[in-house]
């Protein structure tokens, strides 16, 4: 669905304009108009996003970062660990000094003939 770029625009700066509304009229932590003009938000960003593509063939240098679920956050956990036990056996398998030392002992020696 292609928008006119202007109209979302608009539309995208109208979604700023309500959380900073939403933001400075917050009754509490959860404060559901807050996190609905939140998600407003990044559909009108998306929406112009889109329509500046569609339009332009161009896009902005902005990205919107979705919240996880927390059972997905733990999924993500699981595999950044796996990801840090595999750097961890990488750092265990580098070359240490003492190797390099025993190839100056044998070229220097070598070159002593």
């Amino acid at each position: 669905m292609s928008h006119d770029p202007r109209a979302a625009l608009q539309a995208l700066v109208s979604a700023f304009e309500e959380h900073l509304a939403a933001a400075s009229n917050r009754r509490s932590d959860d404060d559901p108009a807050v996190d609905g003009a939140y998600i407003a938000i990044a559909d009108a960003f998306d929406a112009y996003e889109e329509a500046l593509y569609d339009a332009y063939d161009e896009v902005t240098p902005l990205t919107v970062f979705a919240e996880e679920e927390d059972d997905d956050s733990d999924e993500d956990d699981d595999e950044d660990e796996e990801l840090l036990e595999d750097n961890e056996m990488l750092d265990e398998d580098l070359v240490d000094e003492e190797d390099y030392e025993d190839l100056d002992d044998a070229d220097g020696a070598r070159s002593s003939r």
